[in-house]
């Protein structure tokens, strides 16, 4: 199905498969818009730990067995904000807990363009109970808002039902330059082209940022940087703005009630010549916020 961009695609997920109070399992660092997805259809977000590079599976199926959890919703590649690529094993390890407290699984892949042969998505493994998200906007076009949304079958006419409800459907022109995009090989080539320039603006950040911690996947367009214990997010994203610089701290994605002081840097905001000059500026007011 198409809908008006990855986030109509979460939107009408949730609205024609959840209901209010329905817990759902996600990560401890999650995606913004689908923590304000939930809080406007009241669902209860149960936050799952990260261990290494992914979520803790066994927290997961601990908290299967103590509550009674709707779905999980998951960004097995390229996670947004972490950058994790989840390994073939633990997409699987994710799809048996999913089958064995029948869970829906709601697979945002609206960041995954990047990554160059993941595994194959939950979608492929789980075709019966996953719901897999993802659009244009990010991978072609920020103005191209067409997002795709595959279901099982049997789901399939309550998605529609929510997007007539919403958008009734994307406009015309817009969906035919996708599709033609798509067909023709455009979309391919434009992916290809923004991971080329996301390694190279990877690698700039490496280079300023050495000395810090950061966590990072190196096709993506975003680094996540923790920040030593004396340093806080706050005071950081405060000086930069100064400097007119804008930064996420962890708020905005923390699904638990304790929020690490970290910031989010998005790599693909500015044009490259001027991305050098203000990740030394970022540099640098963390180093100011140490003394």
């Amino acid at each position: 199905m198409i809908v008006n961009g990855a986030q109509h695609g979460l939107a009408t997920t949730v609205m024609a498969l959840l209901q209010p109070g329905d817990v759902v399992a996600t990560d401890a660092l999650t995606y913004p818009g689908f923590k304000v997805l939930a809080e406007a259809h009241r669902l209860e977000l149960a936050p799952i730990p990260a261990a290494g590079h992914g979520p803790d599976l066994d927290a997961l199926e601990r908290l299967c067995k103590s509550r009674r959890v709707r779905g999980v919703y998951a960004m097995p590649t390229l996670h947004n904000p972490l950058g994790w690529v989840l390994s073939a094993s633990r997409r699987r390890q994710l799809v048996s807990i999913a089958r064995r407290h029948g869970l829906l699984i709601i697979e945002d892949a609206a960041y995954a363009f990047p990554a160059e042969d993941p595994p194959d998505p939950s979608a492929a493994l789980a075709p019966e109970t996953t719901v897999y998200v993802s659009g244009l906007s990010k991978s072609v076009a920020t103005g191209l808002r067409v997002g795709f949304v595959a279901a099982p079958a049997e789901w399939v006419p309550k998605l529609e039902r929510a997007i007539r409800a919403t958008t009734w459907n994307t406009p015309g022109v817009m969906t035919a330059i996708a599709c033609g995009w798509l067909d023709d090989g455009t979309v391919t080539r434009l992916e290809s082209e923004k991971r080329r320039d996301a390694t190279i603006r990877q690698a700039i950040a490496a280079d300023i940022l050495a000395r810090l911690h950061c966590v990072r996947h190196p096709t993506s367009y975003f680094v996540w940087l923790p920040l030593p214990e004396e340093i806080r997010a706050d005071q950081v994203a405060m000086a930069l703005t100064r400097d007119r610089i804008s930064v996420s701290t962890a708020e905005p994605f923390a699904t638990s009630t304790q929020v690490p002081h970290a910031i989010r840097l998005a790599l693909g905001s500015v044009e490259r010549d001027t991305l050098r000059g203000a990740l030394e500026k970022v540099k640098r007011a963390i180093d100011e916020q140490a003394y």
